[in-house]
């Protein structure tokens, strides 16, 4: 028997890799002699890094970039086991987790370390990169990230306009003379769930916005920023982002990529199966287990469990789904292929307390629950 792990983490308690070896300690408690590949997964969002360089057995290459706030960060970047595939979280360099509540401040924050990872990738000769747009502090339209890749944003004086968002609202002119030229010669995939567009009352600003600190009136000031860059960026390119469904995502830096990269945009959790080589493993299995630190309602929109339920039913096999905590809606993810959800938490306690715990509750889980598996396999026979 053939059993595939590949749990997306429990954020603030496990990660991917750490889910994966405890579901893997319960299922052999169960039946020490089941085989079981261990595939930790992602959506496209925080974690892709890790879970693509470590199915593909590839390495992670570390740096000093420009944080959101132009503070310098220790970002990094994975290169695939292929040996040619860049891929970037734009988080590692520009993501919320890099700025205190206190300082977080939207009208500054820059997707300038971006770019730099972007340049030391094409520096050292890569030109196929998949690109992880969650979690960003940032909403400058991308703009920070095309000014470290050459691109100057000038003001009706001839000045550099600076950092933010905000201060897109004095861009004149665009000027391409020093543009790097290697990005034509690369290909770009942009890992993202986001459908928004760049400008309006479902975009970056208004949608985001206050999930990085922008008040209603920042808010404001960014969205007409926006609108403003992506005028400008019409007029320079021929592409006009405004409406475009996912340039809203990272704060425009999607709107960016639209504009300036020749990128193609996918959900984020299918270009983690594609190159896990999940479906592959698939074909020999005959049981996941899947994972997520809470399942419900939203897990439809594209979430890890999802995509790994979807691509299992086109092989009829069975997904388990072993959640930190279980919410509304989740009848509708039978559709999908999710054949049951279960809950790790086997008793009253506090949410801190399971937490610390969470190694263990997934490890007696998954032992349970394929305890019954077995049971009722046979049964059958």
């Amino acid at each position: 028997m053939k059993i595939i792990i590949a749990p997306d983490s429990f954020k603030g308690s496990l990660s991917s890799e750490g889910a994966a070896e405890a579901i893997k300690a319960g299922i052999l408690r169960a039946m020490p002699e089941i085989e079981t590949i261990l595939i930790p997964i992602a959506d496209g969002g925080e974690g892709t890094v890790d879970s693509l360089v470590q199915a593909t057995h590839g390495q992670k290459i570390t740096l000093q970039v420009q944080g959101p706030l132009q503070e310098e960060v220790t970002a990094m970047y994975g290169v695939l086991g292929d040996g040619v595939t860049c891929v970037i979280e734009m988080a590692s360099a520009s993501g919320l987790m890099l700025v205190p509540a206190e300082g977080q401040n939207p009208l500054m924050a820059t997707t300038y370390g971006t770019g730099q990872l972007i340049k030391h990738a094409l520096d050292q000769g890569y030109r196929s990169f998949i690109l992880s747009l969650g979690g960003s502090a940032t909403n400058d339209g991308g703009s920070g990230m095309l000014q470290a890749l050459g691109l100057r944003l000038l003001d009706e004086e001839g000045r550099e306009i600076g950092a933010g968002g905000q201060a897109l609202t004095h861009l004149r002119h665009i000027d391409a003379t020093n543009w790097d030229e290697r990005i034509v010669e690369s290909t770009f995939t942009i890992a993202s769930d986001v459908t928004n567009p760049f400008i309006g009352p479902q975009g970056a600003s208004h949608v985001f916005g206050p999930q990085k600190g922008a008040t209603p009136e920042m808010v404001e000031v960014l969205d007409k920023a926006l609108t403003h860059w992506a005028d400008q960026m019409e007029a320079h390119t021929g592409i006009a982002v405004h409406h475009l469904p996912g340039a809203g995502a990272a704060g425009g830096l999607g709107g960016a990529f639209q504009a300036f990269f020749p990128s193609s945009t996918k959900r984020g959790i299918d270009v983690v199966i594609e190159n896990t080589k999940l479906t592959e493993h698939l074909k020999h299995a005959q049981l996941v287990f899947t994972g997520e630190g809470r399942t419900d309602a939203q897990t439809a929109s594209g979430k890890a469990p999802m995509g790994i339920a979807q691509a299992a039913a086109k092989l009829g096999v069975p997904v388990i789904v072993l959640s930190g905590s279980v919410g509304q809606g989740i009848e509708k993810l039978h559709e999908y292929g999710i054949t049951s959800i279960y809950s790790i938490v086997n008793g009253p306690m506090t949410l801190q307390e399971a937490m610390s715990r969470t190694s263990e509750l997934l490890t007696q889980k998954a032992e349970q629950v394929m305890r019954t598996f077995l049971a009722g396999s046979k049964k059958e026979e």
